[in-house]
């Protein structure tokens, strides 16, 4: 059998390194918080309920943009594009906005995760919320933001030391528990809470879990760019489904495996990493020492990888004059000066909100993904119209299958702004409406028309959602210091200084 042309070209390739590189775009901080916050929600029927809807909604999202980068493969400048192609500049520019400050949100975790993962070495740092570690963590911003100016801009020594950081504990983590699986406490956990059997209550467990779950698959997208490195256009299909299959299954062991090793009171309850935490109840001591060694090591080479992703996601619109120009400039190492500290400083304004916040972690974590769902949701409605308006699909052979896996995807996206809930909606709403003064600038420096009516109005909700938050915030229906519902049970854990403090 001959081999073709294109499977020769420089550059490709094959199958099982296509998979692989799926695979680590997706695993990153998020798995070593399964346990914690799924066992803060929910029993093992409401986690497998949760990992069914995550799992088939976010396969159907993946599939929406493999099928956008075949069928518009003009349109590469990020998730952005298809937001702005579909439904116009404003609806496009927000959508970048809403996905850089998703972004920064989720580097902010990053900081976050650290200082409690150190708080074993250093009890100062507390959960990642005290002064000490906060002002620790802007060190460290800002080196890496001066770091990074001074031209570290190719980062595969420290991408590769951090894939194998993250895999290895996760793996040992997940052998572990099985050897160390009790079937009376995971049976005990099985309905959870209350051991309320009805449907509802299931729901409401699973529900309450879905931002997790966007965080954890935050990097989705990113399996859709690889199809340029494949050496059979066939394989990008076949890589996204085994990279998705493989990193749900792993979500999934190390969810239910802890429920198997702990009680699920105790599961809501564990330190940060709650890996660590859970590791150390089955072998002492050396388990959490070793997840934490390698929560460090994924985390800061993720961190990297991240805060370049934001400073590119302002980047590229200012290239296409969808962002002020001056966010397009560059300094001599070709780093895009303003854009890479215009997201530092975002990442400085919400490590100091982190001091006002209880379960600060929790608390970015969930904004990351609530930042990020407009997008998704933008881009599978794209997906939806082409299939309605027949854009793309002349010969009509994947019309229907297409269209049906941009309606899952939308439905989905809708789900999980249901999810979410008002409150994360409303202070979402407070980072995109300062965004407006860009796009002015923007439309500005190009003489054009600022609004149409229809986005002035969307322009008018945004900031009417900014001022609700802000009214929500001082009356207390929007509390950001909220007590955690489940008490503890006397498991033995790392000490936390946050606990003799009120600070969670």
């Amino acid at each position: 059998m001959t081999t073709s042309t294109d499977e020769k070209s420089e550059g490709k390739v094959s199958l099982p390194t296509l998979t692989a590189m799926v695979i680590g775009s997706m695993i990153g901080s998020g798995v070593f918080l399964l346990p914690r916050r799924f066992g803060a929600e929910a029993g093992v029927a409401g986690a497998l309920i949760a990992w069914i809807i995550a799992g088939a909604g976010m396969l159907m999202l993946a599939f929406v943009f493999q099928r956008l980068a075949t069928r518009k493969p003009e349109l590469d400048a990020g998730v952005y594009a298809y937001a702005k192609a579909g439904f116009g500049d404003y609806v496009g520019f927000n959508a970048a906005f809403g996905f850089w400050a998703s972004a920064c949100a989720g580097n902010t975790s990053y900081w976050v995760l650290i200082m409690a993962t150190s708080s074993a070495l250093f009890p100062a740092l507390g959960s990642g919320d005290t002064v000490i570690a906060v002002l620790v963590a802007s060190v460290g911003v800002w080196l890496f933001c001066y770091l990074i100016l001074r031209g570290v801009k190719e980062a595969a020594i420290i991408n590769r030391i951090a894939t194998v950081a993250k895999i290895i504990p996760i793996l040992v983590f997940i052998v572990i528990a099985i050897i160390a699986f009790q079937a009376d406490v995971f049976t005990a956990n099985f309905w959870g809470g209350d051991g309320n059997y009805s449907w509802n209550s299931l729901f409401e467990q699973a529900k309450g879990t879905m931002l997790i779950t966007v965080f954890v698959f935050m990097g989705i997208e990113g399996a859709s760019v690889y199809s340029r490195f494949a050496r059979k256009r066939a394989d990008v299909g076949r890589a996204t489904v085994i990279g998705f299959l493989s990193v749900l299954a792993v979500f999934m062991l190390v969810t239910l495996c802890s429920y198997g090793v702990l009680p699920q009171d105790e599961l809501g309850q564990v330190d940060d990493p709650p890996m660590a935490a859970v590791l150390e109840s089955v072998v002492g001591p050396w388990g959490s020492v070793f997840i934490r060694i390698g929560v460090l090591l994924s985390v800061l080479g993720a961190y990297l990888a991240w805060t370049l992703m934001a400073a590119e996601i302002l980047y590229l619109p200012a290239k296409n004059d969808d962002m002020p120009k001056f966010l397009a400039r560059v300094n001599g190492q070709g780093a895009p000066v303003y854009a890479l500290v215009m997201a530092t400083g975002l990442v400085q304004l919400l490590l100091i909100l982190v001091l006002f916040t209880s379960n600060a972690l929790d608390f970015m974590l969930d904004l990351t993904a609530a930042l990020a769902l407009i997008p998704y949701l933008l881009a599978a409605a794209y997906a939806l119209k082409l299939t309605i308006t027949r854009e793309t699909y002349g010969d009509r052979r994947s019309l229907v299958p297409d269209m049906v896996v941009a309606a899952l995807a939308t439905v989905y996206t809708l789900f999980l702004v249901y999810a979410a809930g008002w409150d994360h909606l409303l202070l979402s709403c407070l980072l995109y409406a300062p965004g407006a003064l860009l796009y002015v600038l923007a439309r500005r420096e190009r003489g054009l028309r600022i609004f149409r009516p229809v986005e002035a109005v969307l322009c008018g909700v945004i900031v009417l959602g900014a001022v609700g938050a802000v009214v929500s915030l001082a009356t207390g229906a929007i509390q950001l210091d909220l007590p955690n519902p489940v008490e503890p049970t006397g498991l033995v854990h790392l000490p936390d200084p946050a606990e003799t403090t009120g600070v969670k």
